[in-house]
């Protein structure tokens, strides 16, 4: 299957159980894959065939700025769903993490792969 990669998206959102990581947004990195197939799109050199990456980009960074989790799972799940629902993909792998929470570790966070149910 065909994919469609988005790498180190910064975003900024409120995330984490404790203060001072549910007082004031922290940087957030979001890596994407989503699964469609591209043939007619790489035939016909049209947006249209295609996933708008610059669109998915945008969005994301409007949901996690709008969100508030306390795990970063579930903040994973909740952009995966969205994403899903939202564009024309078979599936997405989608990484989330946290840049600044554990001082010994550049980042920390999750990867999960989610498949459309129909």
């Amino acid at each position: 299957m065909d994919k469609i990669i988005i790498s180190d998206l910064h975003t900024m959102g409120i995330i984490g159980i404790k203060h001072p990581e549910r007082d004031i947004p922290q940087e957030i990195l979001i890596n994407v894959t989503l699964y469609k197939d591209l043939r007619r799109a790489g035939l016909n050199d049209s947006i249209h065939d295609t996933i708008n990456y610059s669109s998915v980009a945008k969005y994301l960074i409007k949901l996690v700025a709008e969100s508030s989790f306390y795990t970063v799972e579930a903040l994973a799940s909740f952009l995966s769903n969205k994403l899903l629902d939202q564009f024309p993909a078979y599936a997405v792998r989608l990484r989330v993490e946290k840049t600044q929470v554990v001082k010994s570790a550049q980042r920390v966070g999750v990867e999960i792969f989610r498949k459309q149910l129909n």
